[in-house]
């Protein structure tokens, strides 16, 4: 007997591809039977289709390759699991370098995969001919070998998924148009309270966008924007022939732009051109279009084809069988976008994904743990929808990056490199003044920010390479120059909230684990933590009068933090007897009307003197408090702190004094070796006095005790939120530690290397630089603390391994006297 169509639900998610089954699926999976899956065509339609079905798990960061681990784990056991055949071939992938740069980039990823344990053998070429006898390796350097990699059938798959829906008791329902969100306010919050299809209206709880192709639509009927966006991506299949081997391995040529996935006696070849074509960047994709192919685009084969010839001889052989050029939906940056959707409490993106298939069984994992557990398990920045704002969302900036990030898959990603589109949007007032002066800029969340100044006849470009060209000369003469004498830089990219209402301090007592109330003009560095004592955010917090708070953060973590401090609030006004009003706690983003300058170094307080009235010697400004002071004639409030581990001051000026600010800055230090300094020369600073930076250091899979941050707590102040999680970890103690590592051989060193112990693989490195003051490379780690009385380690960055020594605390001014005069 048919079942009617239901008029309510706990859970919906729109869209049949292989991601909304597997989410639903994973949501059944947990005991939540009470979820409805509706696709408008049937199942696997859209992208799903005629994906080609490779599944690849080595990522850069090591929880994106939990994520495809979990995949794997999945589909190991699904087809048993649900009695329908997944097509699942665990055949292993080889990745080949034909230079020495890719080699490199090989090396530098196998480090990586030793430090989580992760199987990832390079072979010789040779050894790559065994595993792949149909490759040319003549010109070959090496290559990379995944034994745990394979190819699976989208179809197939897709259809376990469902079926393992509907045995642990959800809905799937095929042939539904969902043709309204109702979005209204609930209480505090917004919220979609309906779905309305063309069989009828769901009341739901929560919904989740897996629509796909049409995810960026969809989103639209919620009210927001959705930086998803959707590409062409073609592939060719080949004749068939008993000269293919069965169960060879996937294979990768990211030198040659291309990849072939083994086919019964055949191969599929596609790849990743060096331009694609947007589809529908103004309408969306067309909701007729479930099975849609474009023509082929004989240009961008013609790019993979040729060194597919050259790399795999056989193909001068065979016939091309088809072509497929169908859409898939990417982001600005590649990457896939999931999580709970900004401005709206229950609805949930899970989109944009280039590897959907590949990433199906993790994803699914992950968001239904975060539909029902608030949190997705592992900490997920790079694929986090928070990433992007409005800016990225915009459909102009987003089919841009899109194609530019397509065209750059298999590139080489040299650290430190930058997309060149959609750029120049957010500008500091000083922008043009300091490109005048040498800049060279990089993008941080829309924002043209300078990385590093050239001088004399060093060229004003970027020169990309493994080991940091030309670095020494420009980075680290500002480096010096912040450590000898003063630099100044433009952070005017610094988000800043502004807290303000009569509840503004107790809220802030309660999301902080620092004691906030301070008197005015006092400041604080702390964390927010979660209900699990995990860092959620990284902040200064200013007091700038009794009712009236700025919260500051990084440049890309605007929409993070905001919604991190939303979700607070929530929590602090259920806490509230009476409740909230809204002018109780009043939230406010003031990032574009006030400016940053940070003048840093040893000389900075006898330039600053120079241009202002106050009395700014140490007795009379001690460090982390505030004052409001004149730059000559511009107003600024100057906030005494440091990320680069000197005297210096933090100066917040309205934009349209900060062109002026600087004129008299700069001119104040004639003489005093002023100089302007960019953004690489503060990793490496900072590094030297183990400053952590969120999103690498630190994030919400660690707490502040792991960091050799609980020193910030104040556990005085009463309660506030982690207090309790934080308080068992405090009794019970942790596993690892943040440390200090110093190589005795200046390895090029950049996060995510191994570390050694006796030989065995202990922990994964976090950020790493060349640290100039010292003239050595140094790294940060997590250590097992049974290993913190250990003095060698050695840390391997790609082929190369260095003794390393364990360093207590920071390894430039361990005792923060500098930061104190």
């Amino acid at each position: 007997m048919r079942k009617a169509f239901p008029t309510s639900a706990k859970i919906v998610v729109i869209g049949g591809g292989a991601i909304g089954t597997s989410i639903a699926y994973h949501l059944a999976k947990a005991g939540e039977t009470d979820v409805v899956l509706l696709e408008k065509s049937r199942l696997t339609e859209g992208a799903t289709w005629h994906a080609a079905g490779l599944v690849g798990q080595f990522r850069s960061q090591q929880n994106l390759m939990s994520l495809m681990r979990d995949s794997v784990t999945l589909f190991d056991t699904l087809a048993e699991e649900t009695g329908q055949e997944t097509g699942w071939r665990k055949v292993g992938s080889i990745r080949i370098a034909s230079s020495q740069d890719r080699w490199q980039e090989l090396l530098k990823s196998h480090s990586a995969a030793r430090a989580v344990g992760f199987e990832m053998d390079v072979i010789s070429p040779s050894e790559a001919k065994d595993l792949y006898p149909l490759m040319e390796v003549d010109d070959l350097v090496g290559a990379a070998f995944i034994p745990e990699d394979g190819h699976v059938d989208p179809y197939s798959l897709t259809q376990a998924y469902a079926k393992g829906i509907r045995q642990k008791g959800g809905r799937v329902i095929e042939g539904v148009m969902v043709k309204e969100l109702v979005r209204e306010t609930v209480g505090d919050s917004e919220r979609i309270t309906h779905v309305v299809t063309d069989h009828g209206t769901v009341e739901v709880d929560t919904v989740v966008n897996a629509a796909g192709l049409w995810a960026r639509q969809v989103g639209h009927m919620a009210g927001v924007e959705l930086p998803a966006g959707v590409v062409q991506h073609q592939y060719f299949v080949t004749e068939k022939t008993p000269e293919i081997p069965d169960g060879i391995p996937c294979f990768r040529d990211p030198d040659g732009g291309f990849y072939a996935k083994p086919e019964p006696g055949a191969l599929a070849i596609g790849g990743w051109e060096q331009s694609t074509d947007k589809v529908n960047p103004r309408e969306g994709f067309p909701w007729h279009c479930e099975r849609h192919l474009f023509d082929p685009n004989m240009d961008r084969l013609e790019e993979i084809f040729g060194p597919a010839l050259h790399r795999l001889p056989i193909l001068n052989e065979l016939g091309v069988r088809t072509i497929v050029n169908g859409p898939i939906p990417i982001s600005p940056d590649g990457e896939p976008v999931i999580g709970p959707v900004p401005g709206v409490d229950n609805f949930f993106a899970a989109c944009s994904f280039t590897s959907g298939i590949a990433a199906s069984g993790g994803v699914g994992k992950a968001v239904a743990s975060w539909i029902l557990n608030g949190d997705p398990g592992l900490d997920l920045w790079a694929f986090d929808i928070r990433r992007f704002g409005p800016l990225q969302s915009g459909q102009k900036f987003l089919h841009d990056r899109a194609v530019e990030s397509y065209s750059k898959y298999y590139d080489i990603h040299w650290p430190g490199e930058e997309l060149e589109t959609a750029r120049g949007a957010r500008r500091s007032p000083l922008y043009s003044r300091l490109k005048q002066e040498g800049a060279v800029f990089g993008s941080k969340f829309g924002w043209e920010r300078a990385n590093w100044f050239a001088y004399d006849d060093v060229p004003q470009e970027d020169r990309f390479g493994f080991g940091r060209p030309g670095q020494a000369k420009t980075v680290g003469r500002e480096h010096k120059a912040a450590r000898e004498n003063a630099v100044l830089v433009d952070q005017t990219s610094f988000t800043k909230f502004e807290i303000s209402g009569p509840r503004a301090c107790a809220f802030l007592q309660y999301i902080a684990v620092a004691n906030v109330d301070k008197p005015v003009g006092g400041a604080v560095y702390s964390q927010l933590c979660n209900a699990k004592g995990g860092i959620e955010a990284d902040v200064t917090i200013i007091r700038r009068a009794e009712d009236c708070f700025w919260i500051i953060t990084g440049s890309a973590l605007g929409v993070r933090d905001k919604t991190w401090l939303q979700v607070g609030l929530g929590m602090f006004a259920k806490r509230q007897e009476k409740g909230l009003s809204p002018q109780d706690v009043i939230l406010r983003d003031i990032t574009s009307s006030i400016g940053v300058l940070n003048l840093q170094g040893p000389k900075a307080r006898k330039i600053l003197e120079k241009v202002c009235d106050e009395d700014i010697s140490h007795s009379e400004f001690s460090f982390m408090s505030t004052k409001d002071i004149r730059i000559g004639y511009a107003p600024a409030l100057a906030y005494r702190v440091t990320y680069v581990g000197e005297l210096g001051w933090e100066l917040y000026i309205p934009t349209e004094y900060l062109e002026y600010a600087y004129e008299t800055l700069m001119k104040a230090g004639q003489g005093e070796g002023l100089i302007n300094m960019g953004y690489r020369a503060i990793d490496s600073l900072r590094l030297e006095k183990r400053y952590l930076a969120w999103g690498a250091d630190i994030n919400s899979d660690y707490n502040p005790f792991e960091a050799g941050l609980n020193f910030l707590i104040d556990w005085k102040k009463g309660d506030f939120l982690g207090r309790e999680a934080l308080s068992e970890i405090r009794e019970q103690g942790v596993t690892q530690r943040m440390v200090t590592l110093l190589l005795d051989d200046p390895l090029h060193v950049y996060g995510g290397e191994a570390v050694y112990c006796d030989g065995q693989v202990v922990a994964q490195t976090t950020s790493g630089n060349f640290a100039y003051s010292i003239g050595k490379s140094l790294v940060l780690a997590y250590l097992p603390v049974e290993l913190l009385e250990k003095e060698e380690f050695e840390v391997q960055a790609f082929d190369q391994r260095s003794r390393a020594k364990l360093v207590k605390g920071a390894a430039y001014d361990p005792k923060g006297e500098k930061i104190r005069i």
